[in-house]
Formats: structure tokens, sequence, C-alpha cells
């Protein structure tokens, strides 16, 4: 009896158990889940320039709503069209063709891009050529295109961003001199002689403050031709239009049309990015110098025109690493010395990127090699002649 009683007891308890469990398994799923951080309903903008989507929320308002540099984010189009698992960065922190959300400083809004790729609008199918009506309904496209961000991870990608994270200012009062702010120098190596190529920031375009000082510069140096590989000439009018425009030097020379506008994008790893180029250095050949290779910041896209100029002028390694890296001395204090990992990660990402798409060879060693043989066929496959390669060779030594 007594063992029928125990059997009993140990049932109920068992039971009692059971329903307890089960009614903590219905509470946790009375539970509501916390819901993925993410923003809807951003209108996109084509950002031509570099080729990139914008979307139309600022970056304050975007971090407010819980983002953060490092976060790793999806991007959702309307058409159907995801981009998944990419950095959110206030930088390009990726290497050459990879996509990712950025919040750069001075941006109006958020962007998705690749960095140095081919343009994201384009790749997202957000627009279509004229007369493309049945494509456009198949795709569900329209002029409203809409975009979400989706948090996937936080901060997945937080040691880049730390490792990567730099900022420069736009007041002068911040730099030892004008020179710097300006970052305006001549390009003396391999056969290109002092005095006869400069480099800088834009003379035209004033969005960083610099234009005039690079103006008074350009026309200390005697500067006569000028090789814009930011803007189209439809830009530089504007500049010119705008009320505080005061590059007067510029402007004689833009209006003797001595200003080769390319508007190049970011994509040096295009055609039209080459061949742009193979005409730009064409239109060089053509005039006397001295010359100025510019762009806004005279930073990306003029360190690959300026570094495939002196690889063609027989530059070597060395040298043209200090002049590429000579920029981010001049706008972050970035050098080999005081931030070494930074350094380093900037000339891997970039100047070594340029360099082995350059080369294309994974056998032979940029840092070794002759690398006139490989600017020169990379401008005559863009369409530039021998004959006009040898003119300017000539005219900068």
């Amino acid at each position: 009896m007594k063992k029928i009683i125990l059997v009993l007891l140990l049932f109920l308890m068992l039971l009692s158990g059971c329903a307890g469990e089960k009614k903590e398994e219905e509470k946790k799923e009375e539970e509501p889940q916390e819901e993925a951080l993410r923003v809807d309903d951003l209108a996109t903008i084509h950002e031509t320039e570099f080729g990139g989507v914008y979307l139309k929320m600022g970056i304050d308002e975007f971090n407010a709503a819980g983002f953060a540099y490092g976060d790793s984010v999806d991007v959702l189009f309307s058409n159907g069209y995801t981009i998944e698992d990419i950095p959110y960065y206030n930088g390009y922190y990726v290497d050459a063709g990879e996509t990712l959300l950025i919040a750069y400083p001075g941006y109006d809004y958020i962007k998705a891009a690749i960095n140095y790729g081919e343009d994201l609008w384009d790749e997202a199918r957000l627009k279509v050529s004229q007369g493309s009506e049945g494509l456009w309904a198949k795709l569900a496209l329209d002029e409203h295109t809409k975009a979400s961000v989706v948090l996937r991870e936080k901060g997945k990608y937080l040691d880049v961003q730390e490792a990567s994270d730099i900022h420069y200012y736009d007041e002068i009062e911040r730099y030892p001199d004008e020179v710097t702010f300006a970052n305006f120098r001549t390009v003396e190596m391999g056969n290109i002689s002092a005095g006869k190529v400069y480099r800088s920031a834009s003379p035209c375009d004033d969005q960083h403050k610099r234009a005039a000082y690079v103006d008074d510069l350009i026309e200390e140096a005697g500067v006569n031709y000028i090789l814009d590989l930011a803007d189209s000439d439809v830009k530089i009018e504007k500049y010119i239009a705008g009320e505080d425009f005061s590059s007067d030097y510029f402007l004689s020379l833009y209006e003797r049309d001595l200003v080769c506008a390319l508007a190049l994008n970011m994509n040096y790893l295009s055609e039209d990015f080459a061949q742009k180029l193979a005409y730009g250095f064409t239109q060089m050949a053509e005039h006397d110098g001295p010359y100025l290779i510019h762009c806004t910041e005279g930073k990306d896209r003029t360190g690959f025109v300026c570094m495939l100029l002196e690889a063609l002028a027989g530059a070597g390694y060395e040298a043209i690493k200090d002049d590429y890296m000579k920029t981010y001395d001049n706008y972050y204090q970035i050098r080999e010395d005081n931030e070494p990992k930074k350094y380093e990660t900037i000339l891997n990402r970039n100047l070594e990127a340029m360099l082995k798409f350059l080369v294309n060879d994974e056998k032979t060693d940029p840092h070794a090699c002759d690398l006139s043989s490989y600017a020169r066929a990379y401008l005559i496959k863009a369409g530039m002649e021998e004959e006009a390669i040898g003119l300017l060779l000539e005219k900068i030594r």
C-alpha cells in the first residue's frame, strides 16, 4: 500500500512539473521577440561622381537610430536587389571592388557604394536606358525605388573601423602652411623634372575651402595647363557662376581652353577610366606645361594618375610610394614613423592594389620591376598613341 501511495505521489509530482514547464514555455512564447534594428523606405539618389547610391537619411540621424561604425548591415532595394553583410564605415576602408555602406564626412546622406569599382546604381539596376520599357516593367522599377537598411551583426567590422578611422579638417589654421593645406607639390622623380608637373586639391571646387589657396599657388608656379580629373565643364561653369568663386587664375586658364575636364569616376579598374585618362594625357602632350593634375582632394584619382605618370617616366617604387603617402601626411598626419599600422593599411589597400592592377602578373613584383613598360602598355591599350606618349615624356623632362 505504501508503495502504491509513493508511486502516486511521484506521478503527481511529475504531472505538476510538466505543467510548470508547459506554462513556462507558453510564457516564453507570449513574450514579444526583439525586432531587428532597421530603417525602411529610404529614397535613393544616384551619386554619379564616385558611382554609388545615396540613401536619403542624414548620417547623424542614421547613427541616432542605433547603427554604429563597424556594424554589419544588409541593404535591401525595393526592386529585389539586396546587398548582404557589408560593413558600415565612415571611410572607404574596404579593398577595391568591395561594397560598403559609408558615412563619409561631408556627405549629406549615407551611401552604398563599391570602392574603386562599378557604379552601384547600375549594378543594382536602379535605372534602365530609354526604350527598355519591357525590362523596366519586368524588374518593377520606377523613379521611386526605395531602400531599407537592416542590422546584421553589431560591431562585426569594428576592428577594421578602429584601425582605419581617419579624418581631416577644412580649417587652414589647423595646418602648418598653405602648401600643406592645399596638398600642393611638384612631382619630381624618374625623368620628371622639378617644376614641370604639380598635383594638388581642386583650384575650382571649394567644398573643402582650399580652392583659393591652390589658385594662388598654381599662379605662382606658372601652371599653364590643368588636367581636372573630377569635374565636367558643366560642373566647372557652376563653380564659376557661384557668388563665392574667387579662383581668377584658374578662370583665366579655363577661358583660354587650357583646362581638360575629364570627370573621372573612381573605378580605375574600368575601360572608361583608362580611355578618358589616355585622352587627358594626349591633351597634356599637345599643350605646354607646367601642368597641374588635380581631383577634389588630390588624393584618390590624383593618386592613381600621378602613380601612372611617374611609372611611365621611369620612377621606382620607393619614390612613387613616398609621393603617394605624402597626401596622407598632409591631410591626416599619418606617417610610417608615427602611425605605422594605419600607414601600412592605407598603403596596402590603395597604392599596392593600384600597382598590382597595373602590373597584372602575380609572378612580377611591382616593387622591383620596370614599371614604365606596364604604364606604357596600359595607355596604349586605352588608345593613346606611341607618338603622344613620347611627346608627353619629352615635355615633362
